[in-house]
């Protein structure tokens, strides 16, 4: 079994589905401190899969970004990847591996490197992670998880992060269906709501970076309202100026909703090769009854299928429809659209000195208390 890495340019990452992968994440998250770098992964396949043969091999691109704690030490942090992925019994033995691959490309002091991961969470494929009515309850505890996830490692060194970064569950919708089609996998309350907002004269429009006064103006009433922690208003300018403008790359999509000038809802819309994504959302808490919010996530939906995506991401919701769950609401406003709900593995941790690792951690658990 063999893991490879060679450098390579940020510009020249491959186009994905995978936004987070992209050049793209890589020039927003370096205006955010990040060092972004570029990698070719090549992998035989016996990595992937106990049965495939070890002389054949499969590569794909790498994002990973460098974060400095202090002026001492610093970790990584991959983003949605790897995107290979390994059948359950082989994640270990795989992210193992790529730890120790990727660490003489890291600077010295790097003191873990942390995978947000887009696989299937493996606890899906067990009824026992199931309630009654079907919903999903969650992976086990951390040791639990750590267990069977180090299975065939040498090293036994993957942690269960403290927090996931990254939405860690999502709604797909398949935009391979015709607009008919998509509109009647819809619950129908969603339905009723998209053609009411349409008949309110709900218009939904893309607009430029001179609009974003009234973006952030949206974005500051639903974070207030929702005690979200804020981002400043250049941080949604330079994802505008960021995206790529072409059909091998990124490109951006800032939706509003009005009625008769009046904004109430927005949205960027991302499309990223065959993957629509819906990255970020904010309405006003005036004129509820316009149903603005499903007049600008339909035309959002319909689009990224004209873009010739095949897939569309909520990104975002919460595991289950327990009601004390903060995401809640963003569940069932996201699930209504008639999408399917993905759970992902998150994030794991492969710490280079344990010591620090372990001190890094337990600041995170009292921020998280906090």
């Amino acid at each position: 079994m063999t893991c490879r890495l060679e450098k390579k340019e940020l510009e020249e990452l491959n186009a994905t589905n995978i936004l987070p992968q992209t050049p793209f994440w890589g020039r927003i998250k370096r205006n955010q401190g990040y060092l972004p770098n570029g990698f070719e992964l090549t992998v035989s396949k016996d990595m992937l899969a106990d049965e495939a043969d070890s002389l054949s091999k499969v590569g794909d691109d790498l994002l990973v970004l460098t974060k400095y704690i202090d002026k001492e030490i610093c970790y990584a942090y991959v983003p949605y990847g790897p995107k290979l992925e390994p059948s359950f019994e082989n994640q270990g033995l795989f992210l193992e591996q790529l730890s120790e691959s990727i660490r003489p490309y890291l600077p010295s002091n790097c003191i873990f490197i942390r995978f947000d991961l887009i696989w299937e969470n493996q606890w899906t494929a067990e009824d026992d992670y199931f309630d009654a009515a079907g919903n999903w309850t969650g992976a086990p505890s951390s040791q639990v998880q750590e267990y069977r996830v180090n299975f065939k490692t040498t090293n036994w060194n993957l942690k269960k992060s403290v927090s996931d970064v990254l939405p860690k569950n999502t709604f797909f919708l398949d935009l391979s269906l015709n607009e008919k089609e998509l509109l009647k996998n819809m619950r129908y309350n969603t339905r009723y709501n998209v053609k009411k907002s349409l008949k309110n004269g709900v218009q939904v429009k893309e607009y430029g970076i001179e609009h974003m006064d009234e973006w952030y103006k949206l974005y500051l009433d639903t974070a207030i309202r929702h005690n979200m922690p804020l981002q400043n208003q250049a941080y949604f300018s330079t994802i505008l100026k960021n995206q790529d403008n072409n059909k091998n790359g990124v490109q951006v999509k800032m939706l509003m909703a009005d009625i008769d000038g009046k904004f109430l809802s927005s949205m960027f819309l991302v499309l990223s090769k065959k993957r629509g994504t819906y990255l970020y959302g904010a309405s006003t808490s005036d004129k509820k009854n316009a149903m603005a919010s499903y007049a600008l996530q339909w035309e959002s939906i319909k689009l990224a299928k004209e873009y010739g995506c095949t897939e569309y991401d909520m990104f975002g919701s919460a595991p289950n429809l327990k009601q004390t769950h903060p995401l809640h609401g963003v569940h069932v406003y996201k699930k209504g659209f008639g999408g399917d709900l993905f759970h992902r593995m998150g994030c794991w941790d492969y710490p280079y000195n344990e010591k620090l690792y372990d001190m890094y951690k337990l600041q995170e658990l009292k921020s998280q208390e906090a």
